[in-house]
């Protein structure tokens, strides 16, 4: 366990700091998928960061970011976030997220936006109900073809995630999921959540989308019903986020232990950013 006292977040700005951030990337990811030295220097000399998350003198998170343009304003584009496998579900993700805020502000930027994989929950719970950022468009297939653990087989499809970090979030009002309609039936066997049929239900204020909670254990076991949780996802999330809807949090399923569920209003009826 770490010690809180030897944790320290600062900015990646040395070339043998972004050394161990190179070595970290292809620990958490692979060689391959890692971003070149001679990038990431010209990234944090050029408007964008990288933040460091470190016990003692070693590297175990980080950060990276760089300035992106849509035509109208420029944002902070979130690249990617790693963390060493021994130093994983402790929090550190979200205080590195908490400082990459801060730094932004700083540099006059308004919103960050980034993307993750929709059926994975660890990183739905603190993008969406901890940080309160919002989903606003769903990418299929972002990356194409990926050899890595977590993505290999599978296409590779994201939300893309904005986070107004200049607007303070109000107070979320509770939402009663009896009475809201789920978009995918599901049934549950040895512990797995299966998609079973899909519905459409868009004169609600609010609706939600079931997901697996365990992935990964899913796509292992059964690797046929992964590819059936990417495909309805993907239809319902398109279909929904390209006709005026946005996701706003993800709560546990109020029966199901094995499932999170996506909640999803009418954009401008929401309750958070």
């Amino acid at each position: 366990m770490i010690n809180s006292a030897s944790l320290t977040l600062r900015l990646i700005e040395t070339l043998e700091d972004l050394h161990k951030v190179h070595a970290l990337e292809s620990i958490v990811w692979s060689v391959e998928d890692t971003v070149p030295i001679s990038h990431t220097i010209a990234t944090v000399k050029n408007g964008g960061l990288i933040l460091g998350a470190f016990d003692g003198d070693k590297l175990i998170g980080f950060q990276y970011s760089f300035p992106g343009f849509d035509g109208k304003e420029v944002y902070l584009y979130s690249h990617s976030l790693g963390i060493h496998p021994d130093y994983r579900k402790l929090g550190i993700g979200e205080k590195l997220k908490v400082a990459q805020r801060q730094v932004a502000l700083e540099k006059g930027f308004d919103r960050i936006i980034w993307t993750y994989d929709p059926l994975e929950t660890v990183n739905a719970n603190l993008n969406l109900h901890k940080l309160r950022a919002v989903v606003v468009a769903y990418i299929e297939n972002a990356y194409g073809e990926m050899e890595d653990e977590m993505n290999s087989g599978i296409p590779t499809d994201r939300f893309t995630v904005e986070w107004n970090i200049r607007q303070e979030p109000s107070d979320i009002s509770p939402i009663d999921l009896q009475h809201s309609p789920s978009l995918i039936e599901t049934s549950v066997t040895n512990g797995f959540l299966f998609a079973e049929q899909t519905h459409w239900r868009k004169d609600d204020e609010i609706v939600y989308v079931p997901v697996p909670a365990n992935f990964q254990e899913l796509k292992q076991h059964d690797f046929s019903a992964a590819m059936i949780w990417r495909e309805k996802t993907r239809e319902v999330f398109k279909d929904y986020l390209n006709n005026g809807w946005v996701v706003t949090d993800l709560l546990k399923h109020p029966e199901f232990s094995e499932s999170y569920v996506y909640i999803l209003e009418k954009r401008g009826n929401s309750n958070g950013n």
